[in-house]
């Protein structure tokens, strides 16, 4: 648990006055994790996408921290170039500060089009945080299906319409990708917990190798809801366990937060625009294969919590 009195000594290495839309997770994301990494110089790679374009309209910048902006695919590779030069320097005796590396990218960028190339910087062990800001679509192009797309939710190119209902499919698991990197440090977290997000920032800034991050970060623009929401929804997808928040250290698992009441995955689909064809009556069954889907890896994760040997 970080202690807050200490981070509000921490600098700010995002400038209010962005352009992100109001109630935007994204922004939220890279404040806290740049004032959770302390005072120690970061090095900031952005992948193309809704925080980039918002922070960096030429020419001005919202970044305090030196700043690399990659195309959509190549964010993780180029951070790799970029801590694998820093490493070399280092040895050589040409810098002497202790640095940090933070990628940041959306889903879109992270799941489907750049998962080569974060597969190949975790597999090669690059000393880098790679933080997914995921708002479940390609919000930044037109809010687009990606693989963190959850089932039945309504996009531009998986519509509800009469010949289907939303999303065909079941959301692609990257977070147990990454966990079968066996890399040190993983974990899920939500913008609705300032805590458990800083916390797990700070855990995966002192791995000695590379360490991944999936927040879940609502859009108001794309799941459809009043700016004022953003907190309250993602609580709600971990209140239900649409997304559950647990981290893997060194291959332990660990469920942060327990819901006391399992609440039904209704209570969070109910407050969007793009689950709002669901609720139609000829969609129930639908609406029981998510909750189904849900139940099954939420009994999947607590057996792993339990189960599982320290390595």
């Amino acid at each position: 648990m970080v202690n807050l009195r200490e981070l509000s000594k921490n600098p700010v290495r995002i400038t209010s006055g962005h352009r992100l839309c109001a109630g935007c997770g994204a922004g939220i994301v890279a404040r806290q994790a740049l004032i959770a990494a302390g005072n120690t110089p970061v090095v900031v790679i952005n992948a193309t996408g809704c925080l980039e374009v918002s922070t960096t309209v030429f020419p001005y910048s919202a970044w305090k921290s030196p700043y690399f902006h990659s195309a959509f695919e190549n964010a993780a590779a180029t951070c790799s170039g970029v801590e694998a030069a820093y490493r070399s320097l280092k040895a050589r005796g040409k810098v002497k500060k202790d640095i940090k590396f933070i990628t940041f990218g959306g889903d879109g960028g992270t799941y489907d089009i750049g998962l080569q190339s974060l597969s190949g910087a975790m597999e090669r062990g690059h000393k880098m945080l790679y933080v997914c800001y995921n708002n479940e679509a390609y919000m930044n192009t037109g809010i687009q299906r990606s693989g963190a797309t959850p089932r039945g939710a309504h996009t531009t190119t998986a519509p509800a319409g009469k010949k289907r209902q939303g999303k065909l499919q079941n959301k692609k698991d990257l977070t147990q990708i990454m966990i079968a990197h066996n890399i040190s440090y993983v974990a899920q977290s939500y913008v609705g917990d300032w805590n458990d997000f800083m916390t797990k920032v700070q855990k995966a800034l002192v791995v000695d190798g590379p360490s991944f991050i999936n927040i879940l970060t609502p859009c108001r623009l794309g799941w459809g809801y009043n700016p004022e929401y953003t907190m309250e929804i993602s609580r709600l997808a971990v209140e239900t366990c649409m997304w559950p928040s647990y981290e893997v250290e060194n291959g332990v698992y660990k469920i942060n937060v327990e819901p006391k009441v399992k609440k039904p995955v209704t209570e969070f689909l109910k407050l969007q625009v793009r689950f709002k064809h669901l609720f139609e009556p000829d969609n129930a069954c639908i609406l029981e294969e998510i909750q189904k889907n849900v139940d099954e890896k939420w009994i999947f994760l607590q057996h792993r919590a339990k189960s599982v040997c320290k390595v």
